[in-house]
This record gives C-alpha cells, structure tokens and sequence, in this order.
C-alpha cells in the first residue's frame, strides 16, 4: 500500500552561524550528518548540524564555486569553480588531495573547462558537464587527478547544466540550456536515452535512490518525474510519468528522499515545495527572503512518523536547516 502524504509542515530548526558572502549555489547533507556548501564568493565550508557553526572552510577560490559532489560514505567533497578548475578536498584530513585546471588546452588536447560536476558514488572517476554538450570523465584517484579517461558526447553543440550519478555508479544523467535530458551507460560509454520534456534550460537532476526515477528541474517553472528504469532488453523506462507544477518562476534546484516518497525544489520564486511523488502533488510550501538555488534531503532514512530534513541555501547565503513537524527526522 502506498503512503500518500497529507499537507506537512517543515520548520527551520537552524540557520548557520557564518553565512556566505555571496550567494549558495550548491550544497550537500553528508552522511557524517555535517552540511557542504558551495557559494559565489568562492569559498566552500562544512557545517555542524548541531549548532549550525562552520567546522572547516577552503581557502576561497579567486571566482564562485558553481557545483560541488559528495561521496557517499561523506569523506571526500569534489567542487568546481566559475573557471574550470576542480578540487576534492578530504574531509577527514582537511586537505585538497586534488586540483585539475580543465580548461588548461597545453595539457590535453580539446581540453573544455568543466561546469556541473558529480563523483561517481562507486569511486575512482567524476564527471564534468561542459560548453560543448560532451561529459567528461575524469580521474578521481589523488595520483591522477583530472587525468581525461572518456568523452560522452551527445551530438548537440549545447551547454551541459548539470550532470549526477545513480546511485550505482552505472548512469549518468546530463542537462542541457536548451531542456534536453540525456542518459548515457557508463560501462559501454554510450548513449542510453534521451528526453525533451522541456523547453527551457534544466538546472538540476535528481535520481531516486534505487535509480528507478529521475527529477529534473527547469526555467520553465516544473519539475517533470521520468522513469528511467532499464528493462529486460536494456532500453530505459517510458520516460516523462508526471509533471510537478506550482512554482512561479525557475525551478533552480531539486532532491529526492533517500526512500523515495518525497521530492523538494526550490525557486526563483522564493519559495522552497516539498512534492509528494506518488500523489503528484506539492504538500507544502515555504516562502523565503530570496531565490533559492539549491536544497538537499538528509541522507540518512527518516525515523517512523517523519517526513524526514532537509538542507537549503540560496541568495542570502545562509544555510537552513529544515524538519518536518511532529516527529524527529
């Protein structure tokens, strides 16, 4: 039996101590339960979710920080700026273990200088959108890092939005500015599927946890819901099942529940909506004081009872932290 969510109330349970100086553009809930964030001010920081204080921070780059990746066991953050250059930084050690200039042509031949970038939750590879509508698969290993191993490319001269991993590390899924949604299979490098259920840029993916599902999140203002489960013959599912419509502006960023059930996006609008998935339906709506460019669930699974939390960061840089009510996350 399906568990389809009434109205739900989150509250913001913390706000950071020592907000960006810039905008949030990305961020992430690790699975140490500590918060990422990359902003335009170019700095990244890790943050308690206790007392909402930060518990290490980059050194800032000379230009804002555009994407960042998180490993699944939350050790290693991969991070990328307005420039091309890329760095995983290791949590446990405080140190950068990587730097790559992809946009350094003396080095590599073609080089494009990377824009969205995900870590391939499996290890040992990360991904790079780039200008020229190709994913770049890059070295993750500190001894090779940045080292080109593969070039997916989509037959389309546009710019890659932003790219992510299933869970399994066997897809990767990128968007365009034009609102195409591309699916290629990691193993044989080749391109599984591609959707055009949107007519505007998508700025965010999100894939459910068992890969079965596919969020995208687009300027003109939905949020469209793929299945993008492989059959029997190795072709994926039957693509666009739902449409999540109420913002009034952007949908700028998106996330899906660890179990599945729950979706959030946050908007041009100011407002951040949590989705129930199976009803198609917002369930509730929080306004803030400014866009709201990126937001993420809480990785651990939510206790009986809850709704579970999530992580938001936009224009105002601060981090908030939000729980639904009623019950621990």
């Amino acid at each position: 039996m399906v568990r389809l969510f009434c109205d739900l109330v989150f509250v913001n349970t913390l706000e950071c101590k020592e907000p960006h100086s810039d905008e949030i553009w990305d961020i992430a809930w690790t699975a140490n339960d500590t918060v990422v964030s990359a902003s335009a001010d170019g700095t990244v920081k890790q943050w308690d979710s206790t007392s909402g204080q930060v518990s290490m921070a980059r050194v800032p780059h000379n230009l804002a920080i555009v994407s960042l990746s998180v490993s699944p066991d939350g050790r290693f953050v991969l991070y990328n700026g307005l420039d091309g250059t890329t760095f995983l930084w290791d949590l446990q050690t405080d140190a950068l273990v990587g730097r790559h200039e992809s946009y350094d042509r003396s080095a590599v031949e073609g080089a494009e200088p990377s824009w969205s970038v995900s870590l391939n939750p499996k290890g040992g590879t990360y991904a790079g959108t780039s200008g020229s509508g190709n994913v770049n698969i890059y070295s993750a290993s500190p001894d090779s890092f940045g080292a080109r191993q593969a070039v997916l490319s989509t037959g389309k001269n546009k710019h890659g939005m932003a790219c992510a991993h299933s869970s399994d590390g066997k897809r990767i899924a990128l968007s365009t500015e034009t609102g195409q949604v591309f699916i290629f299979d990691l193993e044989s490098g080749s391109l599984a599927t591609t959707y055009s259920s949107h007519a505007m840029a998508v700025r965010s993916l999100a894939w459910s946890h068992d890969g079965q599902l596919l969020l995208t999140a687009s300027d003109d203002k939905r949020l469209i819901l793929h299945d993008v489960r492989l059959t029997a013959s190795g072709k994926p599912g039957s693509g666009a099942v739902a449409t999540l419509a109420g913002h009034s502006s952007w949908v700028l960023s998106t996330d899906i529940s660890p179990d599945s059930r729950l979706a959030v996006s946050g908007s041009a609008d100011k407002s951040i909506k949590v989705w129930d998935l199976a009803a198609r339906a917002a369930v509730s709506t929080i306004q803030e004081s400014g866009e709201v460019w990126s937001v993420a669930w809480r990785p651990k699974p939510a206790l009986t009872g809850s709704a579970g939390a999530f992580v938001s960061g936009g224009q105002d840089g601060h981090a908030r932290w939000w729980r639904s009510a009623g019950s621990g996350a």
